[in-house]
């Protein structure tokens, strides 16, 4: 019974060593909460401004977003996530105009 402990230890042990050296070796992904996010273009974007992202595509370097209207699902197109970095284009979170306009003022 002793035997049949330790080898199960032993076993654990080495998984979990592989576990930890495999998790440090992954890289940090880019954009982790991207998917469900709600952002307001700072103009109207096919005629909307209200978008949440509903999927993400990795391609290579690039990372992209499908963005869909808040009141109109047909309305749906891929943007490059790093776009939603810019302030000037979008602003994270669904913004009144009033809101909109005193952001880019200050």
């Amino acid at each position: 019974m002793a035997e049949l402990n330790s080898a199960i230890l032993r076993n654990f042990k080495v998984a979990n060593r592989s576990r930890r050296s495999f998790i440090k070796m992954a890289k940090k992904q880019k954009f982790p909460y991207l998917v469900g996010s709600k952002w307001t273009a700072q103009h109207a974007t096919m005629g909307w401004r209200h978008f949440q992202v509903t999927n993400r595509k990795n391609q290579g370097q690039w990372i992209f977003a499908e963005m869909v209207a808040a009141c109109d699902p047909g309305v749906r197109f891929w943007l490059n996530a790093q776009l939603l970095k810019d302030r000037s284009l979008w602003q994270a979170g669904w913004k009144s105009l009033s809101e909109s306009q005193d952001a880019i003022a200050d």
